[in-house]
């Protein structure tokens, strides 16, 4: 009696049904693997497409960092005179090469020759950009009565106008040739050639993503099948089977049509199954971030919206980085006097400027209306004066007319980040700052 309540609590042993399933078990557990090595074949081949398109995408990347790098430096050598950026420059640019090694590295990846050539020619634009660099610093190194400096300056000669100036003019020729619309034309050459590059990888990896996506999605009804075949197999074994076999596989059923991962449950085999499938899944989820793009930007600048901004601000270490709060000059004047069709078209071209103007690596966001707020990250307090630099030149770049639209101009609020400040402090500081700029004029800027 204490036999057969103990056989009923435990349900039917495996050994009582083991020669029965011996011939059934093997012929599933070979349709297993078979499924499995497929789908472990098809997550390697989307692994590799996306291992691959993040590798070509920071070497294209890191070709426009090293170039801003080194605008970074000749202008900060062209206001400063400091030894210490003319050096920086100088070791990136021969020592480091990252530009070079960039483009090295695409050559080598797969169907990637048009982003290739798009990469090439944003380096031959910026290798071309530096023969304005050098004469800039030769300027400076002139002014300075440095006699120690680079031998690829030596081969540069000032104009006998220039030759003549004080250092003071010198210094000021300096900072204009690598702050003007010229030198920023260029500069925006780079980025378009760059982000050409980008353009390309990018249609690459889609396409190559939807062919491994479609072959998974095959693989993935093959192993539905097998489910359905374990299922009817063992379907006599109901006890048993509802524990390590049906409850796994009818949640994993549900969750599919929810579209969410499968939970870790039930016997070994579907836990190694569930753990595939999760992984592609989660790749399939990343492909599709793509899509999320106007989630997080607004959708008349193409800036990060402020859904966007809380993300980047819950990311970013803001100990590094300067928080800059902008507003549009007398925006309503533009809408009342030329139309909101017109004020909107102000405010694409003020996004652009932005853009134009801070590294590719900042991030510029539109809070509403006419508040920007741009995040210029890995920046020290020494570089102030630049971003006074970069302000002053996007209020000139506001003011043009040519292109039709209303002359207008920025007011920014300036806070750099540190570990006693959290993301509130900075915001309520940047205000105030700004506050502080209208109350003087609009117009400029104040730093906190």
């Amino acid at each position: 009696m204490m036999d057969t309540e103990q056989r009923k609590n435990d349900g039917v042993s495996l050994r009582t049904i083991h020669i029965s399933l011996i011939i059934g078990a093997v012929i599933m557990a070979a349709l297993m693997i078979y499924a499995t090595y497929h789908m472990s074949t098809g997550f390697s081949r989307v692994t590799d497409t996306s291992e691959q398109q993040i590798e070509l995408s920071k070497a294209a990347r890191d070709l426009m960092d090293a170039s801003d790098y080194l605008t970074e430096n000749v202008q900060r050598f062209t206001i400063h005179g400091d030894r210490r950026f003319l050096d920086n420059y100088f070791t990136e640019a021969f020592e480091n090469r990252r530009r070079e090694e960039s483009v090295a590295l695409m050559s080598k990846g797969s169907h990637t020759e048009e982003a290739h050539h798009k990469l090439q020619d944003a380096l031959d634009a910026s290798i071309s950009l530096m023969e304005r660099e050098y004469y800039a610093m030769l300027l400076v190194i002139r002014a300075m009565g440095y006699t120690d400096y680079p031998e690829q300056l030596q081969s540069v000669e000032l104009s006998a106008e220039d030759e003549a100036l004080s250092a003071e003019d010198k210094m000021k020729l300096a900072v204009d040739l690598v702050h003007d619309d010229e030198y920023y034309a260029q500069k925006n050459q780079i980025r378009s050639n760059m982000r050409a590059s980008l353009d390309e990888l990018e249609k690459m990896a889609y396409d190559e993503d939807a062919d491994a996506l479609t072959a998974l999605g095959k693989e993935m009804n093959f192993v539905r099948v097998i489910i359905l075949l374990q299922t009817v197999g063992i379907f006599f074994m109901v006890w048993l089977t509802s524990r390590l076999g049906i409850h796994p596989v009818l949640n994993a059923v549900e969750r599919i049509k929810e579209d969410s991962p499968i939970p870790e449950i039930g016997a070994n085999e579907f836990r190694y199954l569930a753990r595939t499938y999760n992984k592609m899944y989660e790749v399939y989820k990343n492909s599709l971030e793509r899509l999320n793009f106007k989630a997080s930007h607004d959708d008349l600048t193409g800036a990060y919206n402020r859904a966007g901004f809380d993300l980047l601000m819950s990311s970013l270490d803001l100990t590094s980085t300067y928080l800059i709060l902008i507003d549009v000059d007398n925006f309503k004047t533009v809408n009342d006097t030329y139309g909101h069709e017109a004020g909107d078209q102000v405010l694409i071209k003020v996004v652009k400027t932005l853009k134009g103007n801070f590294r590719s690596d900042d991030y510029v966001c539109r809070m509403g209306g006419d508040e920007f707020i741009v995040l210029a990250v890995h920046a020290t307090s020494m570089q102030q004066h630049l971003l006074e630099t970069k302000i002053t030149q996007i209020n000139r770049e506001l003011a043009d007319t040519q292109d039709g639209l209303p002359a207008t101009s920025i007011s920014a609020g300036i806070v750099h980040g540190s570990p006693e400040k959290d993301s509130d402090t900075l915001m309520r500081e940047a205000d105030k700052a700004l506050y502080e700029t209208k109350k003087h004029g609009k117009r400029g800027y104040t730093f906190v």
